[in-house]
């Protein structure tokens, strides 16, 4: 029995013959899927999986995990093609100083695709990153599911996407498409805190465009199904739409600087050198005299924050509403804003589910919240009504209201009625309302609401049309002001809007060490 196990034991070798063994090992493991398909990567405009984690963290301070996992299977003559980390590359580093878990798909070793190694590699980095309290990157970049695995790879998917679900809410998670997404792949992303796509080169969707043109007969190239500015634009799928990798690179390392580590610590405070004068004159004209005419809240954002903090989110989706993160007096806040330029800044299907979304990312991280608001109501309309924006527009009530970090709003002029109590208002929970002189906080708008209030006095005069006006002006005075509103405690303070930032810098530090707790609970049932 002896003689039998020593046939079987490996050969002596030297120390320096197994360090050269380990040097051939990783040189073998850096080369992916080889020269060639190296350079069909670059030929495309794409970077390799390594080449992007370079990029991404600070320099040297990637540490690999899996380098020299493989793949077990042996059908299809899979047995025969094997290649070091089989296709992903995982592991741990610094953005600014901080740590974050990175996984990179790789394009060059079968295409990216997904088998059961390949899924639990980074479902041992989700884990690591759950542990010790840090956000986790996935650079996506794959075919899909390794068919030739079977159900053992879609196996994998599910244990990734059932770890997604586990770290929402307890460390932010960010997912990079460079490449295709389709299929079951495309769930990881979407359950993630934040998506951003490269255009022209990466693209995501649930059935390609051969799929679509067999069951639905539409002729639609992968770019205009799934490509970046498809899903900034029209889904609201991805919410950045970058110009290159590098620019893509960029953006995630810029939004991890304005997250904490996790779910427990506070949002990030930059040091700031107080200015001798805080005051911003420039807020003062920004509001046009005429009511109806509209104005761009990214000025009024610029105005209040530190300079060149704003980072947009969703940018190109549901342009009638502003949300991003930015910086006042050092300390990271997330914004939302209806924007009077864009459909005069109503409440529609899409803005309220844009900003309801940015709303719960920033209370899970423990991001203040600044709401501005000039909103003249949710937009009416069949398409609007069939489409369910009472449950849509829910999505914010209930975010707002559910918000335990500090919460603060400005209304700058329009809140008008159910839009008002939606928008962040005191009666749901804000910590801190402000208005500008300009802000009229009625029902409706002053006209709406003469012609209905004094319909048979108009319509007894013999000029109709001055006694309207006159009825306008009545209401206007009345009810179009913020000082009802601030009578009745509802607004803190009416101020001058150059004011607003000296007021917020010193809001958010008096809310500091707010507690609010929710009655408890297993969770509440948002209207989805």
């Amino acid at each position: 029995m002896k003689d039998k196990q020593k046939e079987f034991l490996p050969l002596p070798v030297s120390k320096a013959e197994k360090l050269k063994q380990l040097d051939e090992k990783n040189k073998l493991a850096l080369q992916g899927g080889g020269e060639k398909r190296i350079k069909a990567q670059h030929d495309k405009g794409k970077l390799t999986a390594r080449e992007r984690i370079n990029l991404l963290l600070d320099e040297g301070s990637f540490e690999e995990t899996g380098k020299f996992v493989e793949h077990r299977s042996t059908a299809f003559g899979l047995e025969n093609q094997k290649y070091l980390g089989d296709g992903v590359i995982t592991g741990y580093g610094n953005l600014e100083g901080r740590l974050v878990y990175v996984y990179s798909q790789d394009f060059t070793v079968f295409g990216g695709s997904l088998s059961e190694a390949h899924a639990e590699k980074i479902v041992k980095i989700m884990d690591l990153a759950m542990k010790n309290g840090a956000p986790i990157i996935g650079l996506n970049d794959s075919g899909g599911a390794r068919i030739q695995e079977g159900v053992v790879s879609l196996g994998g998917y599910a244990d990734i996407f059932y770890r997604n679900t586990l770290a929402s809410g307890v460390v932010p998670q960010i997912s990079a498409v460079m490449g295709p997404c389709a299929g079951g792949a495309v769930y990881s992303p979407a359950i993630t805190d934040f998506v951003l796509m490269v255009e022209k080169t990466s693209y995501m969707f649930v059935t390609g465009p051969n799929v679509v043109k067999t069951v639905t007969q539409e002729d639609v190239t992968a770019e205009e199904l799934g490509g970046a500015m498809t899903h900034s634009t029209k889904s609201g799928v991805t919410h950045f739409a970058c110009k290159n990798e590098l620019q893509c690179l960029k953006a995630i390392r810029q939004l991890i600087s304005y997250m904490p580590q996790n779910c427990e610590e506070d949002a990030p405070m930059m040091k700031y050198k107080p200015q001798e004068d805080e005051a911003r004159k420039v807020l003062d004209d920004i509001v046009p005299e005429n009511p109806n005419q509209p104005y761009d809240m990214r000025d009024v954002v610029n105005g209040i924050v530190d300079e060149n903090s704003f980072m947009e989110v969703h940018q190109n989706f549901a342009e009638n509403i502003v949300v991003g993160f930015a910086r006042i007096g050092g300390r990271s806040i997330g914004i939302v804003g209806n924007q009077p330029a864009s459909l005069a800044g109503v409440l529609d299907i899409k803005a309220s589910i844009k900003g309801a979304r940015f709303v719960r990312f920033c209370d899970s991280f423990n991001i203040p919240l600044l709401v501005l608001e000039d909103v003249p109501g949710f937009l009416p309309g069949t398409d609007q009504e069939w489409n369910a924006i009472i449950t849509n527009g829910a999505k914010l009530l209930y975010a707002f209201s559910e918000a335990t970090v500090p919460r603060v709003t400005v209304i700058t002029r329009k809140a008008y009625g159910g839009a008002y109590d939606v928008m962040n208002s005191k009666h749901i929970g804000a910590d801190m309302n402000y208005a500008w002189p300009s802000a009229e906080i009625a029902v409706m708008g002053a006209k709406g609401a003469a012609e209905i209030i004094f319909r048979r006095e108009i319509a007894d005069t013999d000029d109709p049309e001055a006694k309207l006006q006159e009825k306008i002006e009545e209401y206007t005075n009345k009810f179009a002001n913020p000082y009802m509103a601030a009578q009745r405690g509802y607004i803190d303070e009416v101020i001058y809007p150059h004011q607003t930032r000296v007021k917020l810098m010193k809001a958010f530090k008096m809310l500091e060490n707010k507690v609010d707790m929710l009655p408890k609970k297993k969770h509440g049932n948002i209207p989805l």
